[in-house]
């Protein structure tokens, strides 16, 4: 068989989910074929913890342009005390990310989660609580001004129902929190685009619709909002964890993305990952391959779906297992970093998505 071009290669490797992983058609990779696609970029989460085969991997432009530090940014790592700032750890991804030339996806400013006990447990007043909120966002957005592609100020502020989280954030200042937060990003970091990111808002159900809302009510307070983060954290097959739900159809996850976009706003994948009940066999390696590949698709589907990123490379470094106990191998590489069905099912919904229906 005679390729012409590199795309044209992997176009045609992409349309057997199993192909081989060591194909040396493979050669267009997952950012290239997206920014063939006209859209802007494929990042994956980064713990830098010096594993030469996970960097090596990262490194390489052809399948990543973006990253987005797991952990370093959040609030914890950052102002552990009130005040008493320690950036040294998140200075090193907006370093790699400008030594290498990529974008960085900053996450995150404000969540309920990953606390410190002095923000939790503080009992402040409406006041002093939005005056510490606003402190952080200038400080920690502040140190990266222009550095920064895309921020996630806010992140999970939702119930499943579509209610308001009871976090410190809503319990204290109430729904207002949110274009606050986005009111002292815009100011501190003019040029970084601005996200809302929530999980479970890809079934286009209550929890889409409450997004939505969010955006609204930003955008009615003149505050900038430039898009709406969907996590994309999914599952292959029904698991415990899952309630009996999988990836849902391309259709349906294109319809959420389409909510979002209606509000002028852009939409990404952040945090992408299929598990499964593990151990994984090769018809769930090829369940998860299709799954991968409906994702993908949907965001080429959608134009102002800009980009998309994994939640991490390998499932030897994986978040799973700890959290949903016998579930995982839901990322690209598996434990011996080499390239699972998955990034075949991925790179053919980036290379089909959008043209002539499903790919």
């Amino acid at each position: 068989m005679h390729f012409t071009n590199s795309f044209t290669a992997a176009l045609a490797l992409a349309g057997s989910a199993l192909a081989s992983p060591t194909d040396k058609r493979a050669t267009v990779g997952l950012s290239k074929a997206m920014r063939q696609r006209g859209r802007s970029f494929i990042g994956t989460a980064l713990t830098l913890r010096g594993d030469a085969q996970e960097l090596a991997i990262v490194e390489n432009k052809a399948d990543f342009n973006s990253i987005t530090p797991e952990n370093a940014q959040k609030w914890d790592a950052t102002e552990p005390q009130r005040g008493v700032f320690t950036f040294d750890d998140s200075d090193r991804y907006v370093d790699f990310a400008t030594e290498h030339g990529i974008q960085i996806h900053c996450h995150n400013l404000v969540w309920h989660s990953q606390l410190p006990n002095w923000v939790t447990a503080g009992n402040f007043d409406n006041e002093t609580l939005i005056e510490i909120m606003h402190d952080h966002i200038k400080a920690l957005a502040g140190r990266y001004k222009g550095r920064c592609t895309r921020w996630d100020v806010v992140n999970e502020a939702l119930e499943e129902d579509g209610s308001y989280r009871k976090s410190v954030w809503y319990n204290t200042i109430g729904e207002a929190f949110l274009p606050l937060a986005f009111k002292f990003a815009s100011q501190v970091d003019p040029k970084a685009q601005l996200y809302y990111n929530d999980y479970n808002l890809e079934y286009n159900g209550a929890k889409t619709d409450a997004a939505q809302r969010i955006v609204k009510l930003i955008q009615s307070q003149g505050v900038k909002i430039n898009g709406v983060g969907f996590q994309a954290h999914l599952t292959s097959e029904p698991t415990t964890s899952s309630g009996g739900g999988v990836t849902p159809s391309q259709n349906t996850l294109a319809t959420a993305l389409r909510k979002m976009t209606s509000q002028d706003v852009d939409v990404v994948y952040t945090e992408i990952d299929v598990r499964m009940n593990t151990p994984a066999t090769r018809k769930k390696l090829n369940m998860q391959s299709k799954a991968y590949q409906r994702i993908a698709a949907s965001c080429l589907a959608v134009e102002r779906c800009v980009g998309m990123t994994i939640w991490g490379i390998s499932d030897k470094y994986s978040w799973i297992p700890g959290v949903f106990p016998g579930e995982g191998a839901a990322n690209l590489w598996d434990e011996d970093f080499k390239k699972k069905p998955a990034y075949y099912g991925f790179l053919r919904g980036i290379l089909r998505g959008g043209k002539n229906g499903p790919a």
